[in-house]
C-alpha cells in the first residue's frame, strides 16, 4: 500500500475559557485549573453600612441610644465626619450599620451600647448654660455635673435659659431623651415667674388660651397667680405658668407679649418630677419610679 505523503495540518490552540483561568490569565500546562476566589467578610468591610431602607439601624439612632448625643447632635457629628463604621467615614445621615457586626466609631473611640444607664436631676442654677459645650467659655451643666461628681458623657434632656433657673434632667440614655422631649408627647413643664406688674384677668385669659409667637400660636397652658406684691415702688407678680412644649424662652415671650417684664424665670417640675428641697447648683439621681413615670407620661 502506498503511504500519503500528505502531512496533517496543526490545529488551531484553544482559547482560555472562563474555566481554564485562574487570577486572570490562562492556567499553564500540567496545573490544575484554579477556581475564582469566593469574597471573604473582609473583601467589603462597608458592606453593612450600605444596606436597604430596613436593614439596620440608623447611626444617628445608635448614637443616641449609647448616650453619645442627641440625635440632632449626633446627626452633626455624622456630618461632620467624626463617625467611622468599619474604618470608613459615614458622612451620610441616611447610613445604617448593624451594632451586632459593625465597628462603629466617634472620634475614633469605640461605641459602646451596653454602658450603664444614668439619670439626673439638677438644680441649674442662672448664668450656666444647658449645653455640652459654649462657645463663649460660659460654665454648662457637664461642668456642674461634673463638680458634683458625676463623670461621664451625659448630656442634657432640652434646655432651660441661660438666665432661667431650676429643674433640668442629664442623661446618657438617648431613647429616653427622645422620649421626654419629643413634642408629640407634650411632656407638661411647670414654672414659676416674677413679673412686673399685676397681671389681669384679660391677661391671664391670653396666656392660658395661646399667644402668637413667631408667627405661630402657642398651645393652651394653665396659668395662675401664685402671689401679688402690690406694695412694692413698682408692684410684681409671682405667677405659676404650665406649659405643654418647648419653644425657644417660650415663657419669657408669652409674658411680654402681656406687657409684664420678667424678673426671675423658675422651672419647679417637669412631668411628675419636682423637688423643692434641691438647691441651685445640687444634683441627684432619679429613682427607677421617676424614670419610668418619665416613660410613661
Amino acid at each position: 500500500m502506498k503511504r500519503s505523503t500528505k502531512r496533517p495540518t496543526a490545529r488551531a490552540p484553544k482559547r482560555p475559557t472562563a474555566r481554564s483561568t485562574g487570577s486572570g490569565g490562562p492556567a499553564g500546562p500540567g496545573k490544575a485549573r484554579r477556581q475564582p476566589r469566593r469574597p471573604t467578610a473582609k473583601a467589603t468591610p462597608v458592606a453593612p453600612t450600605r444596606r436597604g431602607d430596613n436593614e439596620g439601624i440608623r447611626l444617628q439612632k445608635l448614637l443616641s441610644h449609647a448616650g453619645i448625643a442627641s440625635r440632632r447632635v449626633a446627626e452633626e457629628l455624622i456630618l461632620q465626619g467624626r463617625v467611622e463604621v468599619n474604618g470608613e467615614v459615614a458622612d451620610e445621615l441616611g447610613t445604617r450599620a448593624d451594632p451586632d457586626r459593625d465597628d462603629i466609631r466617634v472620634d475614633g473611640r469605640r461605641l459602646k451600647l451596653g454602658s450603664d444607664r444614668r439619670y439626673y436631676l439638677m438644680y441649674k442654677p442662672r448664668g450656666v448654660v444647658s449645653t455640652r459645650s459654649d462657645p463663649q467659655q460660659r460654665l454648662t451643666v457637664i461642668e456642674v455635673l461634673a463638680k458634683a461628681g458625676m463623670k461621664g458623657y451625659f448630656y442634657p434632656v432640652g434646655r432651660l435659659d441661660y438666665d432661667s433657673e431650676g429643674l433640668i434632667i442629664l442623661t446618657n440614655d438617648g431613647s429616653f431623651a427622645e422620649k421626654v422631649t419629643h413634642p408629640k408627647h407634650e411632656m407638661e413643664r411647670a414654672y414659676e415667674v416674677l413679673v412686673l406688674g399685676l397681671p389681669d384677668a384679660r391677661d391671664l385669659e391670653r396666656l392660658s388660651r395661646g399667644i402668637v409667637i413667631d408667627g405661630r400660636r402657642t398651645l393652651p397652658a394653665k396659668v395662675k397667680v401664685i402671689r401679688s406684691y402690690p406694695d412694692k415702688k413698682e408692684p410684681q407678680s409671682l405667677i405659676e405658668i404650665v406649659i405643654r412644649e418647648g419653644r425657644n424662652r417660650q415663657v419669657r415671650k408669652m409674658c411680654e407679649q402681656t406687657g409684664h417684664h420678667v424678673m426671675v424665670l423658675r422651672r419647679t417640675r417637669i412631668g411628675s418630677i419636682t423637688d423643692r428641697r434641691i438647691k441651685p447648683g445640687q444634683v441627684r439621681e432619679l429613682s427607677p419610679d421617676e424614670v419610668r413615670s418619665l416613660i410613661k407620661a
